[in-house]
């Protein structure tokens, strides 16, 4: 690495070390120490994470933004839609009890959230598995109610390949399972008992390879049961797609940074969040006919922030990637709750109209890792400390050298049933200013 590439990884990193210091230095004031000392663990794993990205993906070009960083050049996302089955019957209900009948919907989908290819024969990937409705069981002794059971499978496994024909391949997969359990009570006694438990996630399929980035496939997925906590096997069938990434060749690199947009590289925010408008704009869109965001059982009352957010990807006029972090402090509804925020987050930026005065964008966010202080919001159990936070928002950079920034937003925090408790934490339109700097 020479010594330019050192000097933007430190200007890539330092925002984020000031950031620290700052979020401390407020958070040092405010809460116990218990959940302070939390916090700084969490944001020193966030930090070294930050700082591996900054001295790690610069590339030689004059602006390491207008190619992939280091990461996605060789990522792969999926998508995979099947049957699944979960043989929950009478035997998984506590002593006792018998229902007249039980639902096991069978559709689900499997998403790759992150796979990343090692060379051509192994790849390591991050996937999320959930059908669509959730187990019923009903009229339980004869209650003429429905019961649900809500179940989904985390993974984290190692993906092998092998060539079967010219564009076919073989391949298996093994690794951690997270099997993750939310049942249910009658007459506060538990009937279907909550449940996490860590397992084996095994399976595999075959592979069709339309190009270098489009790939088929059709697999079987298999995690066994659990005894002790009368959970089934789960077995899942499925066919889908993924979408390799590839470098960027060196003409749309050079066309990504010779377009004459500005695209800010740092934006540090400060923002005010108030419910005096109402919950409109997050029902809107998480309660319509095609929802696009998340609700919340929790909801906040008010609340204040600070963002930073680094750019590490534009291409030539509307889409940008950034990476940000972020302190919050909230209050909820009802009970008026104090709660303290701390996250890293992927933000999706597109720019969707440029004008001599003000260039106009769109942002989505989603799963940025987060430290909650407060798990008990308003008597809604949310989970753990350990929590994701999305928000979606609109906003725009103005002046000569887009300096200026204004944005409206709302949000999100959950665990995205990692946890058997997930109320869901819905934050009202957040009003946010900014400077953007180099």
């Amino acid at each position: 690495m020479n010594r330019k590439e050192r000097e933007s990884g430190f200007s890539t990193f330092f925002p984020f070390l000031f950031f620290f210091a700052l979020t401390n230095l407020v958070a040092s004031r405010a809460i116990r120490l218990k959940s302070f000392l939390m916090i700084n663990r969490f944001v020193l794993v966030c930090l070294f994470c930050l700082g591996l990205a900054a001295f790690g993906t610069r590339v030689s070009a004059q602006d390491a933004r207008v190619q992939y960083p280091g990461l996605l050049r060789k990522a792969y996302f999926g998508v995979n839609l099947g049957y699944i089955n979960y043989p929950f019957g009478n035997e998984h209900l506590a002593p006792g009890y018998t229902a007249a009948s039980v639902q096991v919907p069978h559709l689900a989908i499997r998403i790759t959230l992150l796979g990343y290819r090692f060379n051509d024969y192994l790849s390591g990937q991050i996937t999320y598995m959930r059908p669509f409705n959730w187990v019923e069981y009903h009229d339980i002794n004869n209650n003429k109610a429905k019961n649900s059971v809500w179940m989904n499978v985390g993974g984290l496994t190692l993906k092998a390949q092998t060539p079967v024909r010219k564009r076919f391949s073989a391949y298996g997969e093994a690794g951690l399972g997270v099997i993750t359990r939310n049942g249910f009570d009658i007459g506060g006694e538990p009937v279907v008992a909550d449940g996490s438990y860590a397992t084996v996630l095994a399976g595999g399929g075959i592979q069709y390879h339309l190009n270098r980035k489009w790939t088929f496939n059709v697999s079987g997925t298999y995690a066994p049961g659990r005894d002790k906590i009368r959970q089934p096997h789960t077995v899942y069938f499925s066919g889908g797609f993924s979408y390799n990434m590839q470098p960027l060749s060196d003409a749309r690199v050079q066309r990504n940074g010779s377009s004459g947009y500005i695209f800010p590289r740092n934006l540090f925010q400060v923002g005010y969040t108030t419910n005096g408008l109402g919950y409109g704009v997050n029902k809107f869109v998480s309660e319509g006919a095609i929802p696009i965001f998340w609700g919340g059982e929790a909801r906040l009352r008010r609340g204040f922030s600070m963002n930073y957010q680094h750019n590490v990807f534009h291409t030539r006029k509307v889409f940008s990637l950034d990476i940000g972090t972020s302190f919050g402090y909230w209050e909820s509804r009802i009970n008026h709750d104090q709660i303290f925020t701390l996250s890293i987050y992927p933000l999706l930026r597109f720019t969707a109209l440029r004008t001599k005065p003000a260039d106009f964008y769109l942002n989505y966010s989603v799963a940025g890792p987060s430290f909650i202080s407060r798990v008990q919001i308003d008597d809604k159990n949310t989970g753990k400390n350990f929590t994701f936070r999305d928000f979606m928002g609109l906003g725009a950079y103005m002046g000569k050298a887009r300096k200026i920034n204004a944005e409206i937003n709302i949000g999100h925090f959950s665990n995205g049933n990692v946890f058997p408790s997930n109320a869901g934490v819905m934050i009202p339109l957040g009003f946010h200013l900014g400077y953007a700097f180099r």
